[in-house]
């Protein structure tokens, strides 16, 4: 499982047109889930997710994590995150999960999640729909997590 966290003063989906879900302070999350992904991938990265310590406390340092911020989550499925280019020059995404069984794992995550953290502050994409993302990336601060831990 991969995920992509940016920092963000804001951030929003937008599905025809139309904003589905916004956030302000905290975390767009960017998911992606391969063929192999079990459950204690999961956890790895919902525990990253959730304690990683990306804010800026009193001092100027990264020390804080989400929950002292009282920040939000917008969780967004993102296949691309498994494309693989290292061969020619349009991606494989042989690794990726997709369908059902990708919807079925993304949901899951979010149900998770939603046990742990505050559920009123964790928004969400839609799965498989064509979403137009933006956000205001804050700092900009990005992380990459890989639940194999490759990087």
């Amino acid at each position: 499982m991969r995920a992509v966290l940016q920092r963000v003063k804001k951030a929003e989906v937008i599905i025809s047109g139309n904003t589905h879900s916004k956030i302000n302070n905290g975390i767009l999350v960017l998911l992606g889930i391969t063929n192999s992904d079990n459950e204690i991938d999961m956890d790895y990265i919902i525990d990253k997710t959730v304690n990683i310590r990306i804010f800026t406390d009193k001092d100027g340092k990264m020390n804080e994590d989400l929950s002292s911020i009282n920040g939000e989550l917008l969780i967004v499925s993102q296949f691309t995150l498994y494309g693989d280019a290292r061969k020619g020059r349009r991606p494989s995404y042989s690794d990726a999960l997709n369908g059902e069984k990708f919807e079925k794992l993304y949901n899951i995550f979010i149900e998770k999640i939603k046990n742990i953290y505050d559920s009123s502050k964790i928004k969400t994409g839609i799965f498989g729909a064509m979403m137009d993302v933006s956000l205001i990336n804050d700092g900009p601060v990005t992380i990459l997590l890989d639940s194999k831990r490759v990087f």
